[in-house]
């Protein structure tokens, strides 16, 4: 009887490679940055890769619901560097008026707020409303935020003020407990958003719109809504990954966000979310954010490989993420 009960008793399963897979490679790439150099696990090192992944973190998890949903950005790495040119020229110009404090650092906030929700309204207006395929459209605003920020540095590279530079630096150096604003900010967007995906009706829609968006439709998923809303969050923390970033450097210019939208898909693709649609996961794309900036730390920290080959090696893993999700898929 009780051989039988055994025999009888489900088998739990192991978790799949597209989980164990991203893990393992990070716990790699973290003990062969660690036996190649002796400052890689150094609490400055590690704070400089967080604070550093930030940037591109946090606009990945916007990245992981429009993917999830079935769509694609390619412009916003552009729409940083414009929404950045934007804060700039507005913070200049207010400087006379509102002077060097709060206010201006608050007026800087709200602009690229503000920015990034239309930037990203205006790819989702044209890909649900006018039904421009998302490639187009937002292969066409990279281009066209690309060129007004090129415009408006008249191409050369907008500059804060000194004086409103040294004021705002501590939002991206200053922190709580040693732990700087980017990381803080970027933790809690993760936690947000994990949530929101996981356990919120807006993470089941937009798995149920990237699947299949008739059987989404049918099922009362307004799917049109769903996909602009995609688009505007993660114009949203575009604007917010901007406000973290202009305070690092105090300018903008047309090779600010280079390749931004490279590192966030690669992000998101190495975590687990399908290309396709349909599934995602934003702790996933944490994991992938950590590997792309690790790559780029080891490569800084040795001379295994030029650092200036980093793009090529983020392609190569894009390609290989997405050859892996097909392989899985045939199996399952």
């Amino acid at each position: 009887m009780t051989t039988e009960t055994t025999s009888q008793a489900p088998r739990r399963k192991l978790p799949s490679m597209s989980i164990l897979g991203p893990v393992i490679a990070l716990v790699v790439l973290v003990a062969i940055g660690a036996s190649m150099n002796s400052n890689f696990l150094g609490a400055a090192n590690i704070t400089n890769v967080l604070a550093r992944s930030a940037f591109i973190g946090i606009i990945a998890v916007g990245m992981t619901f429009v993917i999830t949903a079935g769509g694609l950005d390619l412009s916003v790495g552009s729409m940083a560097a414009f929404i950045a040119g934007l804060m700039i020229l507005v913070m200049n110009a207010a400087l006379p008026t509102l002077g060097i404090g709060i206010p201006i650092i608050l007026l800087g906030m709200v602009v690229a707020i503000l920015a990034g929700i239309a930037a990203g309204l205006l790819n989702g207006f044209l890909i649900t409303v006018v039904g421009i395929e998302a490639f187009i459209v937002t292969l066409g605003t990279m281009g066209i935020y690309r060129s007004l920020v090129t415009w408006l540095a008249d191409g050369g590279t907008l500059s804060l003020d000194f004086g409103l530079r040294t004021f705002y630096r501590p939002v991206y150096f200053d922190g709580i407990l040693g732990i700087s604003w980017p990381i803080i900010v970027f933790a809690l967007i993760v936690i947000f958003g994990e949530v929101l995906m996981s356990r919120a009706r807006f993470g089941r829609h937009c798995a149920a719109t990237g699947a299949n968006e008739a059987v989404a439709h049918y099922s009362n998923v307004n799917v049109n809504r769903t996909r602009l809303l995609t688009y505007a969050m993660l114009g949203l923390l575009v604007g917010v990954a901007t406000i973290m970033y202009v305070p690092r450097l105090g300018s903008a210019s047309a090779s600010t966000g280079l390749l931004w939208e490279l590192e966030a898909i690669a992000a998101v693709i190495i975590g687990g979310t399908v290309l396709k649609g349909g599934f995602g996961r934003v702790w996933g794309t944490v994991i992938g954010v950590l590997i792309l900036s690790l790559i780029d730390n080891i490569l800084n920290l040795t001379d295994l490989v030029s650092p200036y080959l980093n793009g090529a090696i983020q392609g190569v893993i894009i390609i290989l993420a997405v050859i892996l999700q097909r392989e899985a898929k045939a199996k399952g």
